[in-house]
């Protein structure tokens, strides 16, 4: 899954949540399931993600709903393994924009 959001340094649950095409609710829940998800927060609650955060939602998002690991299992895999399964969540996004890029030059043509 490829993420649109534009160079910001804060995000709203709304924006995070549409370029996930998920429900702000799912945020809300694996801010509580998992640690490294840490929005900030104003005096009225509302939760402001970073870059690192919504970093952190794609490695999340790619565990649980692409490669269908249960919640406990993502979180025993990030603790565990989580230098290795951002390295190999890296070059699945690279090789995943590549291979977008060359479908549509084969488009193209």
């Amino acid at each position: 899954m490829h993420i649109q959001l534009p160079e910001k340094l804060y995000y709203t649950i709304g924006e995070v949540a549409k370029a996930f095409n998920v429900n702000a609710s799912l945020l809300r829940f694996w801010e509580k399931e998992f640690s490294v998800i840490k929005p900030k927060k104003n005096a009225k609650g509302n939760r402001y993600f970073t870059q690192k955060d919504v970093k952190n939602i794609e490695l999340i998002y790619h565990l649980v709903k692409e490669q269908g690991f249960t919640l406990e299992g993502a979180k025993i895999h990030l603790k565990t393994q989580k230098k290795q399964a951002l390295e190999n969540f890296e070059i699945i996004r690279k090789l995943n924009f590549i291979k977008a890029e060359l479908e549509a030059l084969k488009q193209n043509l």
